[in-house]
Formats: C-alpha cells, sequence, structure tokens
C-alpha cells in the first residue's frame, strides 16, 4: 500500500482499539458504576444507535461536497468529546447526550474512511485495502477489550473514565493522522461521465434508481440482520436459555469469532479475491446457514453440556468465517456501484442500512432467542439462505468489472453498470 492508505489503516486501527475500550462495558458502566439503572443503560445504547441513523442521511453529501478528509477530522473530534464527556457522566441527561454526540462520531467516521479509502486506491487494490482495514479494526477492537478487561473496576468509577479518555485520545489520533494523508484531487474510480457524456447527477433519487446498488443494500440489511444483529442480543440469549451455556462462555465464543478474523482474513483474502464478489457472498450465505444449523444442535440437539458449548463456540467461529469473506468483497462493490461523484453518498446509505439492521436485529432476535428457540433457529438458517438468493440475484445485475475486478481482461472495455441503466453484456472471462 502506499503512504496514504498505511497512514488510513493506522488511524482506523487505533479508533478501533479505542472502542474495543469501552462498548464492551458501556452497559454495565451506565447501569452499575454510575447507578442509573438498567433502563437508563438501554436508552443510552438506544441514543448510541439513533444518533447514528440520524446523522447518516446527511454525511454522504458532505463528504461528496468537502472531501472525506475534512469529514473524518470532524467525526473524530466530535467522538472524541462524546467519549469524554461520557467517561464523567453522572447523570441521566449527561450520559443521553455524551452517548447521542458518540454515536454520531463514530458513525459519520465509517463512510468517511471508506470513501478515503476509495480516493486512495485503484479497482486492483482496493479489495486488498478494506480487507486490510476490517483486519485491522477487529484486531482493534479484540486487543481494546482485553486491555480494558484488565483495568476497569466496577468498584473505581475513575478507571471507567480513565477507559473513556483512552479512547478519546485514539480518536484525536485518528484526526491527527488523517489529516496528514494528501488526498488526490478526485477518487480513483471509474468515470461515468465519459461512459454516458454527462455528469452524473447526485441525490437520493439517483441511488433508488440504480438497481445493483439497491438490491446491494437489501442484501447488506439482511445480511447484517442475519449475523452482527444477533451476536450480543439473540444468539446470546439463546446460548444461556436454551444451551444453557455460562455467560463467560459467551466471550470465549466472541473471541474465538475475531481469532478466526485475524487468522483467516489473508488466507481467505487469496481464495476469493479473484473470483465472482456475488458467489462468494452466496457461499457465505451458505455457511451461515450451517452455522445456525450448529446453533440448533447445541440448544436443541440434546446432547452434554460440553458438546453444547463447544457447538457454540463453533457457532462464532463459523460466523467469523463468513465475515472474512464479505470484507473483500461487499465494502469494494459499493465504491465500484458509485458514480464518481456520489462515492460519499453511496457509502453513507451502505452504512444507514447496516445501522438500522444493527437496530432491528436485536429487537427481533432478542425475545425470540429468548424464548422460542426452534422458530429462532429456523428462522435465521432461512434468512442465511435468502442471502444466498439475493447475492446471486445480484450478481446478474453486475458487470465483470464489478464482479471480479480482478479477473477481468484488462485490454476488454467493458460497460459500468450506472443508475437507472442495465448491465451491459461484455466478453471478459470472469472465474
Amino acid at each position: 500500500m502506499g503512504a496514504a492508505l498505511r497512514r488510513i489503516q493506522l488511524g482506523s486501527a487505533l479508533s478501533a482499539f479505542g472502542l474495543g475500550f469501552t462498548v464492551p462495558y458501556l452497559y454495565v458502566y451506565v447501569a452499575q458504576v454510575r447507578d442509573l439503572g438498567a433502563g437508563t443503560a438501554g436508552v443510552v445504547l438506544a441514543v448510541f444507535a439513533m444518533a447514528a441513523l440520524a446523522v447518516l442521511p446527511f454525511t454522504g453529501r458532505a463528504i461528496d461536497r468537502r472531501g472525506p478528509l475534512p469529514v473524518v477530522i470532524v467525526a473524530a473530534g466530535a467522538a472524541a468529546v462524546g467519549a469524554c464527556a461520557l467517561g464523567v457522566s453522572d447523570s441521566v441527561t449527561a450520559a443521553v447526550l455524551s452517548a447521542a454526540v458518540l454515536g454520531a462520531g463514530t458513525a459519520v467516521m465509517q463512510p468517511a474512511l471508506a470513501t478515503m479509502l476509495v480516493w486512495c486506491s485503484t479497482a486492483g487494490t482496493r479489495t486488498r485495502a478494506f480487507a486490510t482495514q476490517f483486519f485491522l479494526q477487529n484486531l482493534g477492537l479484540g486487543i481494546g477489550g482485553l486491555v480494558g478487561g484488565q483495568l476497569v473496576d466496577v468498584s473505581r468509577p475513575s478507571s471507567f473514565t480513565m477507559l473513556f479518555l483512552i479512547e478519546a485520545a485514539m480518536f484525536l489520533v485518528l484526526g491527527v493522522v488523517a489529516a496528514t494523508v494528501r488526498m488526490p484531487r478526485a477518487p480513483s474510480v471509474p468515470d461515468t461521465a465519459s461512459v454516458e457524456g454527462a455528469a452524473p447527477k447526485g441525490g437520493l433519487r439517483v441511488l433508488l434508481s440504480h438497481r445493483a446498488m439497491v438490491q446491494l443494500c437489501v442484501l447488506g440489511f439482511v445480511i447484517f440482520f442475519a449475523c452482527y444483529g444477533q451476536f450480543e442480543s439473540g444468539l446470546a440469549a439463546y446460548g444461556t436459555e436454551a444451551a444453557g451455556i455460562a455467560p463467560s462462555t459467551l466471550g470465549v465464543a466472541l473471541a474465538a469469532n475475531t481469532a478466526v478474523i485475524v487468522v483467516a482474513q489473508f488466507v481467505v483474502l487469496r481464495l476469493v479475491e479473484r473470483r465472482r464478489r456475488s458467489r462468494v457472498i452466496a457461499w457465505v450465505g451458505l455457511i451461515w446457514a450451517f452455522a445456525w444449523i450448529v446453533a440448533g444442535y447445541a440448544g436443541l440437539g440434546h446432547g452434554s453440556q460440553t458438546m453444547a458449548t463447544a457447538a457454540m463456540i463453533s457457532t462464532y467461529a463459523l460466523f467469523g468465517l463468513g465475515e472474512s469473506m464479505l470484507s473483500p468483497t461487499v465494502a469494494p462493490l459499493v465504491a465500484d456501484l458509485a458514480p464518481e461523484a456520489m462515492v460519499g453518498q453511496y457509502n453513507s446509505a451502505f452504512a444507514l442500512v447496516k445501522q438500522l439492521a444493527l437496530a432491528v436485529g436485536p429487537a427481533v432476535g432478542g425475545p425470540m432467542g429468548a424464548t422460542l428457540h426452534g422458530p429462532y433457529i429456523v428462522t435465521f438458517v432461512l434468512f442465511s439462505l435468502g442471502i444466498t438468493v439475493l447475492a446471486l440475484k445480484l450478481g446478474r445485475q453486475l458487470t465483470p468489472a464489478q464482479d471480479a475486478p480482478l479477473a477481468t481482461v484488462p485490454s476488454r472495455v467493458v460497460a459500468v453498470s450506472l443508475p437507472g441503466t442495465e448491465p451491459a453484456a461484455a466478453s471478459a472471462a470472469v472465474r
């Protein structure tokens, strides 16, 4: 990677490291350490998510008009302020307002950093750049969570304040590192104006008229709803209620998930980067369907407690394998679908879909995982198979250059799938 990409990856990893210090302990901090109650803790977590939904619809246009660099710097500053304020909040109002600022800042950083990666990469390097970002972010979150767990003490609020101050410092480091990046004058994506003969127009109407992007957003919602939206809600409730595993085992399962991502990411990348993205995503759906079946055995198979525990840990590990296959496919595909003038808006729209899924997933999965054990497993096996169906359907909307950019023949000219148009046929061979 070039110097710009290395700096972006460094800042992204350090911000994830800071988040890892506080995210696993936010509920405990508000409810027990500050003694504000479980209800207030639930409101704080909800506000953290809702703040993202409030700011993301406006983020994309700001990125495309001002560039991603100033947006990252402002978002990092806001997140640092929110983290500092939350670390000293001892009232309901202060905790809620601080969580809103922190949630908004971290939400805006996601599409802005993604757009910076797009601007500083090419079609040949973009897949590896996003895979590297995903690897470093998970590594940062995992290490931050482990270190933070050694520092916290429920009887000492000052230990949690220190965690939030460390998180704020990491956000400031992200802002400083980002400020040193020399961004190119224009994003390194295909110029759609040269295809149609007119400059692409921006706005929600254009995005909604882009059939491939709309299908990708629907697919993204199902992906995040069926996996990430269940990790700390429905699947955790199912594991403790149906499978009878100890709550501490959930931490081991999450560690297994992160370990698989860290170990497998670049091995998987070598296997998938020259294959059709839509087919790789389709395989993820099958892997996750098997993961849910394994979870079903853990809670409904009437095996020993040891087998149930092993099955639940294996479920989280299988999810990690699927995640490592998604990182080099989904995010680069969003960038390759976007017209040059709308890269930020496309990234923000996809981030908004992700946040919606993360908000709806726990609300649906939590009660089902705790009480309706059989229907819960069947529902999410079907959702996972739906990922496969939607991915194969999306593949028919993509050009070879979008579906497998590293496998296309460089000397051939391929059409670009534009908003409101069908992808033209191309003769480039892909796997």
